[in-house]
């Protein structure tokens, strides 16, 4: 199974090093040598892919890519490891790519990444979800540091699950944990160190309220809870685990998402929305791509789609993203309008150039 699996704590710092001293990119545009749901309109192709117009956050400047400074033309994204976060960084790649421009991704934790942007060694992230990281991303907010500019995503989920033949015994609920300890071995599965949902996770089974004394959490990364998945599935045990739409796990086993951890997951039962988020100032700096990442809306279908044919047919992320791309000729339209290529060029000739190579 290919998944870009998260690397662990040390392997980020090491990758955040490199970022650090500079690891050949750029920095802060401009500088001559440092480095609630949305209501857009929707259609939906034969695919079931939806295609949205219109735009959520604030409006972006006009595109001027003449007056970008030579720093625009690389994009720095992050990315944990995450299949969803890793599809749209596909996606968004590929249209870079058409467009002129040199996108690189690093592989970097949650919190390292939101310090990256802060610090103007990065210029954006596609994979700000609330509200799971809202104790991490709003004093970042608040000090004017990140900028959060567009929803990408609506109607996400985002909470913990079981395996159908659990609810089917009886846990259906966060309240029916405590009863099934010992089927569950008193643990719950997460996902990589030091992200904001499994220090939900932590604050919730420390709460004396809860009854779940001696439970404790099993931290991992995207691609080893999908391998615990399966081994625990075929073997029919029972599995308390971080769950999240879009991701292939609900297309791959019959899960059942838990009710009542509105306290720790948001409520609507871990309904959650996805927003794109800059460094301070890189919509100004770069109008151009500020006007793109603006624009960019996916849906729970697309990104479903791109993780499994990456994980499933093992397809390369950017064929993937080429293909959807290249089938759904009017998906990215409202992500290009008013938008130009690097040289002043037509986005959409160009972007339709490069998907007939």
């Amino acid at each position: 199974m290919k998944c870009f699996p998260r690397l662990r704590r040390g392997a980020a710092a090491l990758a955040w090093i490199g970022l650090a001293v500079g690891a050949g990119l750029p920095g802060p545009a401009g500088a001559a040598s440092a480095t609630g749901p949305a209501s857009a309109a929707k259609a939906t192709g034969p695919t079931g892919v939806a295609k949205a117009t219109g735009a959520a956050g604030t409006a972006a400047p006009p595109a001027t890519p003449a007056a970008e400074p030579e720093s625009c033309a690389t994009v720095r994204l992050a990315s944990p490891g995450w299949a969803d976060i890793d599809a749209t960084n596909a996606l968004l790649t590929v249209v870079l790519k058409a467009l002129g421009y040199r996108p690189t991704v690093q592989i970097l934790s949650v919190p390292m990444t939101y310090q990256g942007l802060r610090g103007a060694r990065l210029d954006a992230f596609l994979g700000n979800w609330m509200p799971a990281q809202r104790e991490l991303i709003e004093p970042l907010l608040a000090d004017g540091g990140i900028e959060r500019i567009a929803r990408n995503l609506e109607q996400a989920r985002f909470t913990l699950a079981v395996f159908d033949y659990s609810a089917s015994a009886g846990v259906r609920g966060f309240d029916d944990l405590a009863a099934h300890a010992d089927d569950f071995g008193r643990r719950i599965y997460g996902i990589e160190a030091g992200a904001p949902a499994n220090e939900s996770i932590k604050r919730m089974l420390a709460d004396p309220a809860r009854g779940l004394a001696g439970w404790r959490l099993v931290e991992s990364s995207d691609a080893g809870l999908l391998a615990q998945m399966g081994h625990e599935f075929r073997a029919r045990r029972p599995m308390v685990f971080l769950a999240w739409e879009p991701h292939v796990m609900n297309t791959r086993y019959p899960i059942s998402y838990l009710k009542g951890g509105d306290a720790w997951f948001g409520p609507g039962g871990g309904l959650a929305e996805v927003h794109t988020v800059t460094r301070r100032g890189y919509r100004t700096q770069c109008p151009n791509v500020g006007r793109l990442l603006g624009q960019l809306r996916f849906s729970v279908a697309l990104e479903n789609e791109l993780i499994g044919q990456v994980i499933d047919k093992r397809l390369p992320p950017e064929e993937a993203a080429r293909r959807v791309l290249a089938r759904e000729g009017a998906l990215a339209g409202g992500w290009l309008a008013g938008v130009s290529a690097r040289d002043g060029g037509d986005a959409k000739a160009k972007l339709a150039a490069a998907l007939a190579n």
